[in-house]
């Protein structure tokens, strides 16, 4: 019994030792490309002013559900040392959300399809711990610029084409014998107040416009699913 056991682990120590890892020196490149793939999820996180009509009304904003979008990057990474990367990943992301508005007192609803089609330039920077056979996890830190190209319209609430976010990112190098598959989530807090507040548009048109009167700012939020071909 004790032999056998004994003939058992020398087995399974030599099958360990066999193992021959994929694509061994891939992270070693100075500069490789790459693209990606996935989908997005967008939010805006409004802040209200307590603005209160002639009617006496309070209107408040919220995008209660999500809505999956979009998205496509190419991908330059550059290897700054064994655990760090830089990586610039220009995309597109095209997505929607829907905006709630509601006044409580006279449960009064309002709704608003906001759809965008953002250019994306997000550069990151990538922190890998330790390789185990063919897998690596790593986090990224990282600002990102969207500029919105899709058309505007006149509606309730008008926003700025130009943003700017901080993001975080959880992700794992998954080595496979071609090329090299990372999937990531990534969490983008926008910056900026992108909430037009000045609308000419509405002047003569008061009762859209109580809906911008009713906040003081909005910030964009995105959660981003990619999955990264190195």
């Amino acid at each position: 019994m004790l032999l056998t056991l004994a003939v058992a682990a020398l087995g399974a120590t030599a099958q360990r030792d066999k193992f021959v890892g994929n694509r061994l020196y891939a992270d070693q490149k100075r500069l490789h490309l790459g693209f990606s793939v996935g989908m997005h999820f967008q939010d805006l996180k409004f802040t209200h002013n307590g603005y209160t009509t002639p009617e006496g009304e309070n209107w408040y904003m919220e995008v209660p559900a999500y809505s999956p979008g979009f998205c496509v990057n190419v991908l330059a990474d550059l290897r700054l040392h064994k655990h760090f990367n830089l990586r610039l990943s220009p995309g597109m992301y095209f997505g929607n959300k829907t905006v709630h508005f509601r006044e409580p007192a006279s449960d009064l609803l309002e709704k608003q399809d906001v759809k965008s089609a953002y250019v994306v330039l997000p550069l990151d920077l990538k922190i890998s711990g330790e390789r185990y056979r063919n897998s690596r996890p790593y986090v990224t830190l990282g600002v990102m610029g969207s500029l919105d190209v899709s058309k505007k319209r006149s509606d309730f609430l008008q926003f700025n084409s130009m943003d700017a976010y901080l993001t975080l990112g959880l992700g794992c190098d998954l080595y496979l014998p071609f090329f090299k598959l990372n999937p990531e989530i990534k969490f983008c807090f926008g910056l900026t107040d992108v909430l037009k507040h000045d609308r000419p548009d509405l002047v003569d048109d008061p009762a859209t416009m109580k809906m911008t009167n009713s906040l003081k700012k909005v910030k964009n939020n995105m959660i981003v699913l990619t999955f990264y071909f190195e």
